[in-house]
């Protein structure tokens, strides 16, 4: 018995020991992944390989391998912390200007608004959005929150599905000429809030006029003015002009007749935006959008029901002061505003390696790429075998302390049995010296 096998033992054990104190050590860092240690046999060896009676001269480590099992996924409540529900690593660029490559998802923004890990070290990876919050999968870029406000667009469009009761009265409009202060001239009004180029927010109202069994006039006044500015009543004034809707024996709008144009969409041209203060309309200087207000009017219905709207859908707003972020499950970050609308700000994306035993351990819960682990794919998540981004979460360690400390066991009786090896060599050696 050599006393070179023992101490192979005895390196062997504690490197056992060093792993799995590691593992025990890391068993509450977000993110870790567990090592195994993985030895191989020695044998005294020629060119012409080893004898048929050979004796192994011990043991020696082979590897120290990371298990990539996924952790478990438990929510934290932080804003930006977040957690990878499959395979993939986070993308960080240290100050150095290099990549790591990460599990731990708990990160935050410095005073630069840039995404940075817990440390503040690293700069999370991603791909930018424009102004139209539309993602540019470009190169990856350090991760920003804009924290400016969202600036306001005019309104360009309005949409709604609505219905008018086939049993309304018919109104003589020879008798009962349109009046908005007179509710026994109109059979029923819908209210939309519309918005110029600065933002400021105008009700538009449109008056609904049963003239016939199957045809209705449609007056639209906004800030209760005609669109271009004039008074719809009173001296001086500018009678506005109405737009008929026809429908056919279903109740099915036919068509809308506005001067010599007929359509299913109302376009509303020539909007002078104004502000009315006591009672007195005066233009704000702001603009409207040039291309007119295209109000669907399609989905309109005259049926025997109640007369009723659905809330519309518009596409102008006012200035919005950011409220919140959202991180969906493919990583892209949402801005959340105060006027109730949301931008994408970002997306993230995750790297993928064909040998992810060949990754690097640097430290803080990162790796970073080596020959061995081949050239990294990036893309963003739940594309390819890359899995999901869980907002508001962290994954936790991979260890079962169970397991590990199973394991300290043993690789203490190797420890211990190596020792007893070499002291049974020690008395060996004794007992031939007394011989002599």
């Amino acid at each position: 018995m050599s006393f070179n096998i023992g101490l192979s033992g005895l390196y062997a054990a504690n490197k056992q020991l060093d792993v799995t104190g590691n593992n025990i050590a890391n068993v509450a860092t977000t993110g870790f992944k567990s090592s195994r240690a993985e030895f191989a046999d020695i044998y005294a060896a020629s060119k012409l390989g080893t004898g048929q009676n050979s004796i192994g001269n011990g043991v020696n480590l082979a590897a120290v391998s990371q298990q990539f099992t996924q952790g478990d996924v438990n929510g934290s409540g932080g804003i930006l912390d977040m957690a990878i529900q499959g395979g993939g690593f986070f993308v960080q660029k240290g100050s150095d200007g290099s990549l790591e490559y990460t599990r731990s998802g708990a990160f935050r923004a410095d005073k630069d608004g840039y995404i940075t890990n817990n440390t503040g070290t690293s700069r999370l990876q991603g791909y930018a959005a424009d102004e139209d919050g539309k993602i540019i999968k470009g190169g990856l870029t350090d991760l920003q929150l804009n924290l400016s406000n969202l600036p306001p667009k005019a309104s360009t469009k309005v949409d709604s599905t609505s219905n008018l009761n086939s049993s309304e009265p018919v109104i003589d409009q020879t008798l009962k000429p349109f009046n908005p202060s007179d509710t026994s001239t109109f059979t029923t009004q819908y209210s939309t809030t519309l918005y110029d180029a600065q933002g400021n927010a105008h009700p538009m109202v449109q008056y609904l006029v049963k003239t016939d069994g199957n045809k209705w006039n449609a007056y639209t006044l906004i800030d209760g003015r005609n669109p271009d500015g004039s008074a719809p009543t009173g001296t001086p004034s500018t009678p506005p002009v109405p737009s008929t809707l026809s429908f056919d024996g279903a109740g099915k709008l036919t068509g809308i007749l506005t001067g010599t144009v007929s359509s299913t969409t109302l376009t509303i041209t020539g909007w002078v935006p104004g502000t009315v203060t006591n009672g007195v309309w005066t233009a704000n200087g702001a603009d409207a959008n040039p291309g007119g207000i295209a109000v669907n009017m399609a989905n309109i219905t005259q049926y025997n029901s109640a007369t009723y709207r659905n809330p519309p859908v518009t596409d102008g707003y006012a200035t919005g002061q950011i409220t919140g972020l959202k991180i969906d499950g493919n990583g892209v970050l949402f801005a959340t505003f105060s006027n109730q609308q949301s931008k994408a700000i970002g997306q993230i994306s995750l790297a993928s390696f064909n040998n992810e035993q060949g990754l690097q351990p640097s430290g803080g819960t990162s790796w970073r790429e080596t020959f061995a682990s081949g050239q990294p794919g990036y893309d963003t998540p739940q594309s390819g075998t890359l899995g999901s981004i869980v907002a508001n979460s962290l994954e936790n360690s991979n260890v079962n302390l169970t397991n590990e400390l199973v394991d300290l066991i043993k690789a203490q009786s190797n420890y211990q049995a190596n020792a007893k090896t070499i002291s049974t060599q020690s008395t060996i050696m004794q007992t031939i010296i007394q011989m002599t």
